[in-house]
């Protein structure tokens, strides 16, 4: 549900989240990166930018979520075994060693309608639902080896995010804006986008700063002229009047400031109301495709009403990271399909009207971002990820669906510092299970952030006695992947 707030509680709320990190700075969990803790006074603007453990390999992730979990087995994990025993019963030595089902059963193998064809010199497979995709065949890295934990999509869908299935940890783009700031002090550094006409399943949770400073947690920009609510400027106030009121209201806190310099709080505040003052104009701008060309338009699939959403939502994608926003959150939307209700990826039934309807949404937007990204020099340093909460099974649900998947499923790569036109590790005959490099959501996190220039070992935040980091105790760098 969304949460109307006005345009007085919105600056209030965005100062009450940097002056509690200015706060903070002089509490556990002040440090960054287990450094000591500093002076509050250090801490001041905690946007500003800070350098990487390393050289970073991008500067930028757009992460596409495909909410609802399309079944990859369908799209790029061809398997001729799942065709030639359609209809059978999945043979029980598949079956060992996992719990099944979170719906109703195992139904027999399901192979839907698709006619599967290679691309590029990889080779990659990909299946006729995704021929603009396929174009961009040796762009990508697949990692065909994906697991998680749980099956229900709401605690999946936390911890593609967050690495947790529990509410409360920082979701992975408030990680990179602790870790690294802002790149752009006119911008948030973590920007949340998302198609149709309402907040995505379990909503802000997932882009939540969770015990991080709020100032960290996603900025979610709703689709309309407006981003922002309330954050238009006020009727009947022009913006150099507001500067003046701002200045003034500067002064004054300067004044109140040099009394009590320990307190640096009215500071911290001050900071807030310019960023949000800054913004009135960069964010609209941001995300106003006005001065777009025609071309640019047609390539997202802005002109044709299957592919404006999606279109429209990456098109603005390229142009924050454009605009240098560091992390890039991107959910799908759901899509009308002949006169059903708006739905997401999440097939049970009718996986043909379902993916037919959703392929045809989000192929060509995807491949045009690709293409556009790559035009304008900006493929080799941003990192485009595909993902989902989790896959779906070979078998079949409600006689024409399929049931949810966390034990084997694709996820792909783009952009800057990774080997392209790989497959990395694989899933069994039926694509059930993984039976080699599992990679499990901790494992992508901590090769995102190794890409950004960030050790997840050594990203940390203390709380409660506790060093807090990104993949809590579990993750590992894909580093086979790696250029």
């Amino acid at each position: 549900m969304l949460i109307k707030t006005t345009r007085r509680e919105w600056l209030r709320n965005a100062a009450y989240g940097v002056g509690g990190f200015a706060v903070g700075g002089m509490m556990p969990g002040g440090g960054w990166f287990g450094a000591p803790q500093a002076n509050a006074a250090a801490f001041l603007d905690p946007l500003a930018r800070k350098e990487p453990h390393f050289p970073a390999k991008v500067k930028s992730v757009i992460w596409l979520h495909m909410d609802g979990a399309p079944s990859t087995i369908d799209l790029y994990d061809y398997k001729p075994e799942l065709e030639r025993l359609a209809g059978q019963e999945i043979p029980a030595s598949f079956l060992e060693g996992i719990k099944t089902s979170t719906q109703g059963g195992v139904g027999k193998l399901f192979a839907s309608k698709r006619t599967w064809k290679q691309y590029g010199e990889s080779g990659a497979w990909f299946s006729d639902w995704l021929p603009n995709l396929a174009q961009h065949a040796d762009k990508l890295t697949f990692i065909k080896s994906s697991v998680t934990i749980g099956a229900t999509h709401d605690i999946s869908i936390l911890k593609l995010n967050t690495g947790d299935v529990n509410p409360g940890r920082p979701s992975l783009g408030s990680w990179v804006a602790y870790a690294l700031g802002a790149a752009n002090p006119d911008l948030p550094p973590y920007v949340v986008l998302y198609g149709g006409k309402r907040e995505p399943r379990a909503g802000s949770v997932n882009w939540s700063s969770g015990f991080l400073p709020a100032v960290y947690q996603g900025t979610a920009f709703r689709p309309g002229a407006q981003p922002i609510l309330y954050q238009a400027p006020p009727e009947l106030i022009g913006l150099q009047q507001q500067r003046e009121s701002l200045d003034l209201l500067k002064t004054l806190n300067d004044l109140r400031s040099a009394a009590r310099p320990e307190d640096s709080e009215l500071a911290a505040r001050t900071n807030s109301y310019d960023l949000a003052y800054r913004m009135e104009a960069t964010a609209p701008e941001a995300v106003d495709l006005a001065k777009e060309s025609a071309a640019t338009k047609a390539l997202y699939g802005i002109d044709q009403d299957a592919t404006q959403d999606m279109g429209t939502v990456l098109l603005r994608a390229r142009r924050l990271v454009e605009r240098n926003v560091r992390f890039v959150h991107v959910v799908s939307g759901p899509v009308e399909q002949a006169g059903d209700d708006d739905r997401s990826w999440d097939a049970h039934r009718q996986l043909e009207k379902n993916h037919s309807a959703h392929t045809r949404a989000i192929d060509k937007p995807v491949a045009g971002l690709l293409a556009d990204l790559e035009a304008r020099g900006l493929l080799d340093q941003t990192l485009v990820v595909w993902t989902s909460e989790f896959g779906r099974t070979p078998y079949g649900q409600s006689g024409d669906g399929r049931d949810h998947n966390p034990w084997g499923y694709t996820q792909w790569l783009a952009g800057g510092g990774i080997k392209h036109g790989l497959t990395y590790g694989r899933t069994d005959e039926l694509g059930l299970k993984t039976v080699e490099n599992p990679v499990d959501t901790y494992d992508l996190h901590a090769t995102v952030l190794q890409l950004l220039g960030l050790d997840h070992l050594k990203t940390i935040y203390h709380r409660a006695g506790r060093a807090e980091r990104p993949t809590v105790v579990y993750g590992k760098v894909v580093g086979d992947i790696l250029a």
